[in-house]
């Protein structure tokens, strides 16, 4: 047998080897890492030069001047958030809003969340459907319809902060819905029923079962509308009245056109790290009131296997 034709199996072996390796149609995703930490660094690199230079020495937002850690925090006199009235007043304004949604939002959210899921009509599915419309409107389109509607329908409520608090807990409403929904969903009715049949009215079912069981969503939910809240821009500017409701992104935005100093990456990082702060609290949360479930149904599927192993 000559040489060629002893190689050429050889070589579509190899081929096919090569083919299998880039198809890999049961493997593992050898290229999903890749691209998932190529789009993390491509979105979170710009945010960490401007958290960067909020720690810059100098006042220069492009030149590395030095490190100093509280400078543009508090540090400087004038220019500084805390000394700067006009940063210190949008930090106090975008806390104030999103306490407002939180107290709001949550236990609207929360009731509308139990009252959809036990509702069974024609109306419940459109209003499922109406409930579920914020998250998938543009929010340019929600700020001109609040705008519109506060200026030639509502003409009692007046631009400001309470159209502002409005307008963020009606956007926020449904994130809490399809959140506690879906605790609802993974719990089933099978404890309120058990509560039922050991006498316990409706009311007491709700207050010392349900309400109980879903903690951990509306925990969830409240840290998440926060972190939704302190990062709106498009519809708190819409109903704004000026620069007595500025919040931080409208300053950011305000200020970016205007040669800004590091003050105001120092703003936007404190707006980053409180959005962090809460998604990372409501996670915990999450994870630390749910983990008795996870336990409980690990030890079902072990049960549900040994069982199916002796049989």
């Amino acid at each position: 047998m000559s040489a060629g034709a002893a190689s050429s199996p050889r070589a579509r072996s190899l081929a096919r080897r090569a083919l299998d390796w880039i198809a890999n149609p049961w493997g593992k995703p050898r290229f999903l890492l890749l691209v998932t930490w190529a789009y993390v660094g491509v979105s979170i690199l710009p945010v960490l030069v401007a958290i960067q230079f909020s720690f810059n020495a100098g006042r220069s937002m492009t030149a590395w001047q030095g490190f100093s850690l509280t400078r543009w925090y508090f540090g400087d006199p004038v220019y500084s958030v805390w000394h700067d009235p006009s940063l210190r007043h949008a930090l106090i304004q975008s806390l104030k809003l999103a306490g407002f949604d939180m107290v709001i939002a949550t236990p609207l959210g929360v009731m509308l969340a139990i009252g959809l899921s036990r509702w069974r009509s024609v109306a419940a599915s459109m209003s499922n459907f109406l409930m579920l419309l914020p998250m998938v409107t543009p929010e340019i389109v929600m700020g001109v319809a609040f705008y519109l509607v506060i200026l030639h329908l509502y003409t009692f409520i007046h631009p400001g902060t309470f159209a502002q608090a409005l307008g963020h807990v009606t956007f926020s409403l449904s994130y809490v819905v399809v959140i506690v929904r879906g605790r609802l969903v993974s719990i089933g009715r099978q404890y309120e029923e058990a509560a039922a049949d050991l006498g316990a009215t409706p009311w007491e079912s709700m207050r010392y079962v349900l309400l109980p069981l879903l903690l951990p969503a509306i925990l969830s939910s409240l840290m998440i509308v926060f972190a939704i809240s302190i990062d709106d821009f498009v519809i708190s500017q819409w109903l704004s009245c000026g620069a007595g409701c500025d919040t931080i992104p409208i300053r950011i935005y305000g200020s970016a056109r205007a040669g800004p100093l590091p003050a105001v990456n120092a703003l936007a990082a404190l707006m980053v790290y409180f959005t962090v702060i809460a998604l990372g609290i409501a996670y915990l949360l999450f994870r630390f009131l749910t983990r008795g479930e996870r336990a409980d149904r690990s030890t079902r599927l072990l049960v549900g296997d040994m069982a199916a192993l002796e049989m």
